[in-house]
């Protein structure tokens, strides 16, 4: 576990510059595992280099792939084909990645292997019963801690046999494990959600020569198909720009008057663009420049510019395209005029923290109105002046969490302390030099 690493914001004056936020977590993921399951060489630039995914990295080598990392920064997959990951010698530590833990937990899910799984204080707390559920039901078994928590032992097969499951509760993270363990699987694997989320693995699927069909049902629900023993050929991938860490300066830049800054290259697949959406709902300024595909992603250059914002109803059918990015919304929220109301956070508790309660524990040290909901939802008042700030914040192990109210501290009254900002490598790392360069004011605390 890294050593902590209090850190406090302090009010700065206008942001400004142009940079690029590091590359997509999601897409930086599968790309690893997918590549790994590829024949050929997979070719990945921008590939995010935080901790989260370096684990990935390591977990791809000890189960039989070559991933591998040039001098210009590019990396070099070379799979072992599907069905041929070999049993690892260590256990899989997956670190803070819940994205990590169970896309993989998917995938040898449906070879003949068998691997043990941990991660760090964090990542051991959270539930992996609803990926375990559904995969059982294909054949997999699995011994762990109540609630199928890690450590975990997975023990495979290459016999798994195909299933048409709906999904309880919205989660791409489900999905692409099911998705994932029916690619070894003869027959066709079918994952039924009522709300759509991100759609990065039936994206990248296609991109290296899987079959994926998508439908939607008489319910309005979409079924999403994958034929399962496909021969995936290593690809080239553009990482695009990550959108979740580019909430972070583009918020900044919103609050702090004067400020223009361009986000470069940030990745803009519909379903994960929510927070966006509620931004300009709130009345942000934010220019969508130079719309372009990169690999099947879309992307643009984002125009962020300071101005006022109001409160907005953010309903819950949006929480699956942003859920990553309620915690600094909260933090926009905080300085907006009028309340915003955020509806259907039932998963911000199940996160690397209980980032509905932190969330609403921090505000409030920070000065400011809230009130959680008995239906999990968060009420920000907003009174359209900046917080007071002067808190420390617990931010139990979560990068969102210090993230955000490093934000927060940036417009407050006073500076905002956050008891520990070394886990910010995890997802963004270089995230106080970056801000920093616009103009912020983060420093150790």
């Amino acid at each position: 576990m890294p050593q902590a690493k209090p850190l406090r914001s302090s009010t700065t004056g206008a942001l400004s510059g142009a940079i690029r936020v590091p590359g997509d977590k999601s897409i930086s993921h599968r790309s690893l595992m997918l590549g790994a399951v590829a024949i050929g060489e997979t070719v990945i630039h921008g590939l995010l280099e935080g901790e989260d995914v370096l684990h990935t990295a390591a977990a791809m080598r000890l189960l039989g792939a070559q991933a591998t990392r040039d001098e210009a920064g590019v990396w070099h997959v070379r799979g072992v084909g599907l069905g041929a990951l070999a049993e690892p010698a260590q256990v899989l530590d997956m670190g803070n990645s819940g994205t990590a833990a169970r896309l993989l937990i998917g995938l040898v899910a449906g070879h003949p292997i068998t691997c043990v799984f941990t991660g760090d204080a964090s990542l051991n707390k959270r539930p992996m019963a609803r990926v375990t559920k559904p995969l059982e039901e294909m054949g997999a078994r699995f011994v762990g801690r109540s609630g199928g928590r890690l450590p975990l032992t997975v023990v495979g097969s290459d016999g798994l046999v195909p299933v048409t499951y709906r999904l309880p509760v919205a989660s791409a993270q489900v999905k692409s494990a099911i998705l994932l363990a029916g690619l070894n699987t003869a027959g066709a694997t079918t994952v039924i959600e009522a709300e759509p989320t991100r759609d990065h693995t039936e994206l990248m699927l296609r991109h290296f020569g899987a079959e994926v069909r998508t439908e939607r049902l008489e319910d309005g629900a979409l079924a999403v198909t994958v034929i399962g023993q496909p021969e995936l050929t290593g690809r080239t991938i553009h990482v695009p720009a990550d959108p979740s860490s580019a909430a972070f300066p583009a918020v900044a830049a919103l609050l702090r008057p004067g400020s223009e800054v361009l986000l470069n290259d940030v990745g803009m697949n519909p379903r994960r663009t929510g927070l966006y959406d509620t931004l300009v709902e709130m009345g942000a300024d934010i220019a969508f420049e130079n719309r372009r595909d990169q690999a099947g992603e879309p992307v643009a250059d984002l125009r962020v510019k300071h101005g006022p914002l109001k409160g907005v109803v953010v309903p819950a059918d949006r929480a699956p395209s942003m859920i990553d990015e309620y915690p600094v919304l909260a933090a926009a929220a905080a300085c907006a005029e009028g309340d915003t109301v955020m509806l259907g956070l039932k998963e911000l508790r199940v996160k690397e923290s209980d980032r509905l309660a932190m969330v609403a524990e921090g505000l409030t040290r920070c000065g400011v109105s809230v009130q959680v909901g008995a239906d999990d939802s968060l009420t920000v008042h907003g009174t359209g002046r900046p917080p007071k700030g002067g808190a420390t914040v617990a931010t139990a192990m979560d990068h969102r969490i210090a993230m955000s109210f490093l934000v927060l501290g940036m417009a407050s009254e006073e500076p905002v302390s956050v008891d520990d900002g070394a886990f910010i490598e995890t997802s963004f790392p270089g995230f106080a030099g970056l801000m920093n360069g616009l103009g912020a004011k983060i420093a150790d605390a």
